[in-house]
């Protein structure tokens, strides 16, 4: 639990960030997102979890350096 909130907080410090310094990016990026049908938006956000997936994975499965 405390890693899924450690994420969590990193996606918004990121969002936040993002949102912080291009405001008319976001609001740009925002606007396309609600300009695509459902299926394709479904698409984008199921391979962006995938890669998020496979991402931790890889991320857990390297040894730490000593």
């Amino acid at each position: 639990m405390r890693d899924f909130l450690t994420a969590l907080g990193l996606v918004l410090v990121i969002e936040g960030v993002l949102w912080a310094l291009f405001p008319d990016g976001m609001k740009k990026a925002a606007a396309l997102a609600a300009s695509l049908d459902g299926r394709r938006l479904r698409s984008v956000g199921l391979v962006a979890a995938v890669l998020g997936v496979l991402v931790v994975w890889m991320v857990r499965r390297v040894p730490a350096a000593p």
